[in-house]
């Protein structure tokens, strides 16, 4: 993981001049403290536990009489 944000501050690095890295840098300071923002970080929990939540439920009730099997 720290090896991907080593790789990604380079590459910003390389692209862009200092004032646009500040200014980089400030934007996403700003998102990440805007409880309201409509970028969000990713999220390890769902990564972590992808079908958390994912599930279909049976329409149909449970049933209530044991069935015989037939020989």
């Amino acid at each position: 993981m720290g090896d991907n944000i080593i790789k990604f501050v380079i590459w910003i690095c390389k692209k862009f001049n200092i004032d646009e890295v500040k200014a980089i840098n400030i934007k996403l300071t700003e998102i990440l403290k805007d409880p309201n923002s409509e970028f969000y970080p990713k999220n390890s929990f769902q990564e972590e536990h992808p079908n958390y939540r994912k599930f279909a439920v049976d329409p149909l009730r449970p049933l209530k009489k044991k069935f015989k099997k037939k020989k």
